[in-house]
């Protein structure tokens, strides 16, 4: 099972301590000039909030074999959250609103400040990726803790008070559930980290809670242009070891988002970006330069930690990609597009992107029905990524 809330419309929020870049990323992923950049400590205060599209090539090659007049990307919305400061769980710094701020997201950019500029303050007095990782992590221990212990509190006087026996096995089974999530958040390890089969009983006491090391999260080490470009990038072993013993399913992407600003600048032209980074870092002309902007995979990476999927709706007059969380049915899929096409579900007719990528445009579907590479699907068939349905409902209601 899954953690975290049952739905495809989910938010992920850019958290790290005061002073790393969070909002220039922001402006960099959502090409915006939403957010605060500025340096000085908690320029941001209220959170922004952008949607950003997930970038996805297939949907060009989609649009001419269906002959499409326009297409839609899929979306995800993205917060920029105040930074942190060491001991925020305890209020320093308008901790406890920031951290109010990250309860409100379904997923974490962890971002880490990696990059030297004396120009650019650093709270804890300078550049240290893994005690900055350490600081964040420990404050959202820490406030999961005094959640846990209100909690168990809590619990502990229903229990005395209740005699329902029903209800007395499931609170004693969030109790238990509750002391061993203290007891490992105790060890310094997140929540998320637990265990990797977690139940619907698990996942519905969770949900109740929204703690904050429940929610996955992927590593950004913000490094400086010329170390981007050049691919130098110091102490990254250790700061994998780091991940791998206290944070073992976050992913770490590494990038520049002073490198993105630039990247949106001059629109992804390589030759013009290579020429403003050999001019202004003092480059040779025939060193190796890493050139490609880092956006598409730190977006498609949170998309996969946050257990979405993808599927099309193709038409003649649109070609639209949809979210939908990993082990969804066809009628939980329809749902997504519109309540009446769930409510009233027949069939699906199902081809795979895989199967028609090659075709030449514009699209037979009477050909791919004779090859049998339409399929027809019940309510319970699990969509997989990518899926093409056309669904059939009563009353003669598709899409």
């Amino acid at each position: 099972m899954l953690l975290g809330r049952p739905t495809n419309n989910l938010r992920a929020g850019i958290v790290g301590l005061a002073n790393i870049g969070k909002s220039t990323f922001f402006q960099a992923i959502t090409d915006s000039k939403l957010g605060n950049p500025a340096n000085y400590p908690f320029a941001t205060i209220k959170p922004s909030q952008a949607l950003l599209k997930i970038p996805n090539p297939h949907l060009e090659k989609l649009k001419d074999l269906y002959q499409a007049k326009e297409i839609q990307n899929e979306t995800l919305t993205v917060w920029d959250i105040a930074g942190l400061t060491r001991d925020a769980s305890r209020g320093k710094g308008l901790g406890n609103k920031f951290l109010n701020d990250i309860g409100s997201v379904d997923g974490i950019f962890h971002l880490v400040r990696a990059f030297k500029d004396d120009n650019v303050t650093h709270l804890e007095g300078g550049v240290n990726p893994i005690r900055d990782m350490e600081i964040v992590q420990d404050e959202l221990i820490l406030k999961d803790m005094d959640k846990l212990e209100s909690s168990l509190d809590h619990l502990e006087r229903l229990g005395k008070n209740s005699k329902n026996v029903k209800d007395k096995i499931n609170e004693q089974h969030e109790r238990d559930l509750l002391t061993d999530l203290q007891n490992h958040l105790y060890d310094g390890k997140k929540i998320i980290n637990f265990k990797k089969d977690w139940t619907q009983e698990d996942v519905d006491i969770l949900n109740k809670y929204n703690f904050l090391t429940a929610k996955p999260s992927l590593v950004l080490l913000n490094l400086s242009a010329h170390d981007y470009i050049t691919q130098n990038i110091s102490n990254l072993r250790e700061i994998k070891e780091w991940r791998d013993q206290f944070a073992p399913l976050d992913k770490i992407v590494t990038f520049s988002a002073d490198f993105e600003t630039q990247f949106n600048k001059y629109k992804g032209n390589f030759e013009n970006i290579k020429t403003y980074y050999q001019d202004s870092l003092d480059l040779t002309k025939d060193e190796t330069l890493h050139l490609n902007s880092s956006l598409p995979d730190i977006i498609t990476k949170m998309k996969s930690a946050l257990g979405l999927i993808g599927f099309y709706t193709c038409g003649p007059e649109m070609v639209k990609q949809w979210n939908v969380r990993v082990g969804s049915t066809a009628q939980e899929a329809a749902g997504v597009i519109h309540t009446d096409l769930q409510q009233t579900f027949i069939s699906a007719n199902i081809i795979k992107y895989d199967e028609i990528k090659d075709y030449e445009p514009p699209l037979n579907l009477s050909q791919l029905k004779a090859k049998a590479i339409i399929k027809r699907v019940g309510k319970d068939y699990i969509m997989q990524d990518e899926d093409i349905p056309f669904f059939v409902a009563a009353g003669g209601k598709t899409k």
